[in-house]
């Protein structure tokens, strides 16, 4: 009778080990966009004008944490998705520090979280894409405005957002007219994180950076959910945290830094290739912006760049960090402007990261064919603004 029992229990720890191996796989093996799907990925270039580009050009000013500068462009991104995407919820945390280059002065500084869950789902039970960049720009030299660094890669979260609201609002409909809310699959959503005071004051320190990224990791890290819900806090709930920037300068080379998100940086890279190979982006480079798919194990160093993953990352987040190396000629420079973006690497990083984000989110067969006359549909978008 004991070996009767024994093998039951043996049995028991199969089928748990089991339904684990194909609860994993299904989070980590999602299906790759159809070839029509990625024809569908808008461009951006309209939007992206640095003169009239109702994503871009608001940015492209000075934006030091507390100046009217970061308060306009703030007022700029809560426009946009209150009006244009307005099942996108949005939140603020705000926290204040004190600066080398400041003194005593308690400087402001203001994240805002974009979120879009399917409707359905407690707050506690979505795991969600983490799209992330940093708005703020240097305090010295005066007038820095950092267009690489980093409004051109707010911009382009901004195009995937809107380019992917229409697929989610689809796919979740559909889940919902077929009964396919239960909770037997893991519930995904998609928030975007717009950072304040990433930039050091003087010089890069443990506590001259990060200002804003450190203050939320260590918030959300400390705030739990309800007791029940599938994630302790809304840490736990990040199931990758993507960081764009320094993106919009020719011919980037942007490695595979962390070998245990390889796979998402694969995923990525796969989808650039098979968009070059549809003639789907504008941009004919040396190499792939991704060049580094088949990375070996024993490549990986623990090297890496500094920036607003860092804080989340030591709390165990999976980053993938989106940065070239080397950095832009432009960088922390007056050069990094407007005018010193090559425009059409821009739009192609719009495309491979909404393709990203939309393979994630599993919405082939939702994407639909963006309208015809893109220039005037851009200049209907702004009139609404």
């Amino acid at each position: 009778m004991g070996y009767v029992n024994e093998s039951i229990q043996w049995a028991r720890i199969g089928t748990i080990a089991l339904l684990v191996f194909l609860l994993s796989a299904h989070a980590f093996a999602y299906e790759e966009l159809s070839d029509d799907a990625l024809r569908y990925i808008p461009s951006g270039a309209h939007d992206f004008d640095i003169k009239t580009g109702s994503l871009l050009s608001p940015i492209l000013i000075p934006r030091v944490p507390g100046t009217p500068g970061s308060i306009a462009v703030q007022h700029h991104f809560v426009d946009f998705f209150s009006r244009q995407l307005p099942k996108w919820t949005i939140d603020w945390h705000n926290t204040t520090a004190k600066t080398p280059a400041t003194g005593d002065t308690d400087i402001p500084f203001k994240n805002l979280i974009i979120t879009r869950d399917p409707p359905w789902a407690g707050p506690g039970d979505v795991s969600r894409l983490t799209l992330v960049a940093h708005y703020d720009s240097l305090y010295r030299p005066e007038g820095f405005v950092g267009a690489t660094d980093s409004a051109a890669p707010c911009a382009v979260l901004m195009h995937v957002a809107r380019s992917i609201d229409e697929a989610l609002t689809k796919k979740w409909e559909a889940m919902e007219e077929s009964g396919d809310t239960l909770g037997l699959e893991e519930e995904k959503g998609v928030q975007i994180l717009l950072l304040d005071g990433e930039e050091a004051w003087v010089s890069w320190t443990d506590t001259d950076s990060l200002y804003g990224a450190r203050a939320l990791a260590e918030s959300w890290d400390s705030e739990p959910y309800v007791s029940g819900s599938a994630y302790r806090t809304r840490l736990d709930s990040i199931s990758l945290f993507l960081l764009v920037d320094l993106l919009g300068a020719a011919e980037p080379h942007v490695p595979s830094y962390f070998q245990s998100t390889h796979w998402a940086y694969q995923g990525m890279s796969k989808i650039e290739e098979r968009m070059r190979k549809l003639g789907l982006l504008k941009t004919r480079p040396k190499n792939p912006f991704l060049p580094e798919s088949s990375k070996q194990t024993s490549q990986f160093t623990r090297a890496y760049v500094g920036d607003d993953h860092v804080p989340f990352m030591v709390r165990g987040v999976d980053v993938l960090h989106i940065i070239p190396s080397p950095f832009p000629p432009t960088w922390h420079t007056m050069d990094d402007d407007g005018e010193h973006l090559d425009m059409e690497s821009l739009d192609d990083w719009a495309k491979i990261i909404t393709a990203f984000a939309a393979e994630w989110m599993e919405l082939d067969g939702f994407m639909s064919q963006p309208p015809s006359g893109g220039k005037k549909q851009a200049v209907r978008s702004r009139s609404e603004l």
